[in-house]
């Protein structure tokens, strides 16, 4: 596998700040994902690689541009992320036995060009 390198031309988004809490018919609380996180995760699709899944380690490379100068959470927008790339077949799953790391992934600020860049290389043999 050579080096997998993609561009999302997205503002990026967590999960975590885009939660909200429902009400079941038996007034049992759950939380779902906004209407605004959804469509994001349905935006990313449409610049997802076509490559076979990924099955073997990999380290997963995301440089996010974000709009803004408010403070956010680089954990959150890599889990976000992760999860929208085994959603989309992209890569099998998101633990360890894939993804081995995240070396080198950072929050830039472009408020002109917010995107996700993602960089996807394997790692050993």
């Amino acid at each position: 596998m050579e080096v997998i390198k993609f561009t999302i031309p997205i503002e990026p988004r967590t999960k975590k700040n885009s939660q909200q809490i429902f009400k079941k018919a038996n007034g049992k609380p759950f939380i779902t994902q906004s209407n605004i996180y959804k469509q994001y995760e349905k935006d990313c699709k449409y610049f997802m690689p076509k490559i076979d899944t990924i099955t073997t380690p990999v380290n997963i490379k995301y440089s996010f541009y974000r709009s803004t100068r408010r403070l956010c959470d680089l954990n959150g927008l890599i889990q976000a992320m992760d999860d929208i790339l085994v959603k989309y077949k992209v890569i099998l799953d998101d633990n360890f036995t894939i993804v081995a790391g995240h070396d080198g992934s950072r929050v830039f600020i472009d408020k002109d060009n917010p995107r996700i860049e993602v960089e996807i290389s394997k790692i050993g043999d």
